[in-house]
This record gives C-alpha cells, structure tokens and sequence, in this order.
C-alpha cells in the first residue's frame, strides 16, 4: 500500500496531466473550459475522484460529466501511458461547486462593503451639514 505522500503524488500528476488533455487533446465542445479542481487517490489505487467545475456554473455541469464519462476509456489509457503505475485506477467524475460558492461569498462581501461605504457617507453627510449649519 503507497504512503500518504506517494498518494498525493500520483493524484498531483493525474490532476497535471489531465488539465493538459483537457487543454490541448481532447476537442469534445461540452469539455471546453473545465477545470480539474482536485484529485484524490484511494489507498488501495483502485478509484481516482476527480472533482471538476466551469466558469459558467452548476448550469453546465450534466454536460461537463456526461463528456467526461463518455471520455473516460481514452483518458485513462492516455494517463496510463505517461503514469507508471502496475495497474491505474478507475476514474470517476464529480462536479465541484468549490469556486461557484467562493464567487458567491465573494459577491455578498462586496455587497457588505458597499452598503458599509453608503452608511458612512450618509453619516458623514448628516455630520458635515450640521456642522456647516453651527
């Protein structure tokens, strides 16, 4: 059985490669602008889950793993290739909503902000005209 270390070395370079054949060899239209988010590797190196997203959201997501498993038969076999491994795990597919969550938090902090920043210059307003008025 391959230590933590070896694991997460084997799950680093899937998640390499893989971003490279997303990138320049695989030409399927529903796989055009995903990201490899993450790749976790079990112990016995029987299931590779690899974890997925789009910029444009959860919206694509059925069709994103749906080209990714109809892809999988020569994406591991490409991986197998350029990965020494005595035999290569399954993969499976799972959509990450990582990012699209983290855009959301991102958007309602702004948001507290702004409404922070009017707060502040109404007050500040209010406090200017009374001491213009004194």
């Amino acid at each position: 059985m391959p230590t933590p270390i070896r694991l997460k070395k084997i799950a680093d370079r899937i998640k390499d490669d893989l971003s490279e054949m997303l990138l320049y060899e695989i030409d399927d239209p529903r796989l055009l602008g995903v990201t490899v988010t993450d790749v976790t590797v079990d112990r016995e190196l029987y299931y590779a889950s690899i974890y997925v997203s789009a910029p444009e959201g959860r919206e694509r997501s059925a069709e994103v793993l749906e080209g990714l498993e109809n892809a999988s038969g020569y994406i591991r076999y490409s991986l197998s290739q350029t990965i020494e491994l005595r035999s290569f795990p399954k993969l499976r597919f799972y959509w990450d909503p990582t990012p699209e969550n983290a855009d959301r938090v991102e958007f309602l902090l702004k948001q507290i902000q702004d409404e922070r920043e009017q707060n502040e210059n109404k007050t500040g307003t209010k406090q200017d005209d009374q001491a213009a008025e004194a």
